[in-house]
């Protein structure tokens, strides 16, 4: 079953809390090493092989890059849409993750592997379920995760390795608890027919001050780790990006909120009351703050809120996967729907740009290191195109 698909009202109560137990990690060793191994011993700013980095949580480590669009079909290739399927009844997710398969899940197709000749050598040390703690420098605050140091001091091992020269970082939608927003949200849907944007708005206007304070330190901890390694400031970029909505406003959705067909089919149990803030409060008011810290710190800022515009889960202008219509990034869905019962992969993809979605996500990565370093852009898609329609404006 997919999402909540074919299930009753009191076998949903069951499975919606099997999402709230599961933890979505939401809007996540230089042995991270991604597309590329380290330079030579001896590099240093200016010398060995230019590197381009990406730190921070689910979307930007490549989080559900497994799926190209959204199927019904659970069993096989589910109509070509899972590249871990192997033969048979077999799936191997590290074909897509490797060695970070249900952990960090890093995948083939993250931003800075998508981005293309940004540089020589792409370093993926983003973790999904990363919080900023898990950023810091252990020597100010930072916190382990997962098996790996914090990505700060994973950074100091690349930057006296490489010559790095971009450092894309999305921080804070853990920080924040995104997957405390959806699970609720989702239980207002699926069992208490009531709206969770007035208690939920309520908790965001409480944490987002300090959130955003973390958002800074974390940039500071990465300067702080590059100026040890003897980097002057000018000599690379921070590209410090926002979130995606997954979700399309409550009118751009393609099934009813008037019965199951949104839940048990489409896999978004969301009203279109909470759809509509999620999409025009939520996503906007993060978008503000990392801006204003982006600001703040100098360092250039990558809107990214409307990256998924008519590719959300369940927007009308995108379709499932099916035999009729095969996965395509012209016609598919950019984003993974709420696969509660793990009948397809782990619940923590949930919500997460899929492999159409991130090649999307590093055009715009590679679109955004062309422009100034202090720049402040916004990327969009073209309607019925794949990710070489990406296109920037000046972030609103």
């Amino acid at each position: 079953m997919i999402g909540f698909r074919n299930v009753s009202k009191d076998r949903a109560r069951s499975r919606v809390r099997r999402l709230a137990g599961a933890g979505l990690a939401l809007p996540l060793a230089v042995t991270a090493l991604v597309g590329g191994g380290a330079g030579p011993a001896a590099a240093s700013p200016g010398n060995g092989p230019t590197a381009v980095v990406s730190m921070g949580d689910s979307y930007i480590s490549g989080e559900a890059g497994r799926w190209k669009g959204n199927s019904l079909t659970n069993s096989g290739s589910r109509t070509g849409t899972d590249r871990a399927w192997t033969s048979g009844s077999t799936y191997d997710p590290a074909k897509v993750y490797g060695t970070t398969a249900g952990g960090c899940d890093r995948s083939d197709t993250a931003e800075v592997l998508s981005a293309g000749a940004v540089a020589d050598v792409a370093v993926n040390l983003a973790c999904s379920g990363a919080v900023s703690d898990n950023v810091f420098r252990a020597s100010n605050g930072g916190v382990s995760f997962k098996g790996e140091a914090p990505q700060a001091d994973q950074l100091a091992a690349v930057a006296a390795a490489d010559d790095v020269k971009v450092i894309a970082l999305s921080i804070g939608g853990n920080d924040l608890g995104f997957a405390d927003i959806i699970k609720e949200c989702a239980y207002d849907f699926v069992l208490w027919n009531s709206y969770c944007y007035d208690d939920q708005q309520a908790g965001v206007d409480q944490k987002i001050d300090g959130v955003m304070a973390k958002v800074g330190k974390s940039v500071d901890e990465i300067r702080a780790v590059m100026r040890g390694a003897g980097y002057a400031d000018s000599s690379y970029r921070i590209v410090l990006q926002s979130y995606p909505s997954p979700i399309p406003r409550g009118a751009e959705n393609r099934y009813t909120q008037s019965d199951w067909s949104r839940l048990n089919t489409g896999g978004c149990p969301f009203w279109n009351r909470d759809s509509d803030w999620a999409r025009d409060s939520l996503v906007p008011q993060i978008a503000g703050g990392i801006k204003a810290v982006a600001a703040a710190k100098g360092v250039q800022f990558l809107d990214l809120r409307d990256m998924l515009q008519g590719r959300e889960v369940c927007a009308k202008a995108s379709k499932q996967v099916t035999a009729a219509a095969p996965a395509s990034a012209k016609t598919s869905e950019w984003a993974r729907w709420i696969d509660n019962n793990a009948s397809q992969g782990l619940v923590q993809e949930s919500m997460h740009p899929n492999y159409f979605g991130q090649l999307a996500v590093g055009r715009c990565l590679a679109l955004a290191v062309a422009q100034p370093a202090n720049s402040s852009s916004g990327c969009k898609n073209t309607p019925g195109g794949d990710q070489s329609g990406m296109y920037l404006t000046p972030a609103s």
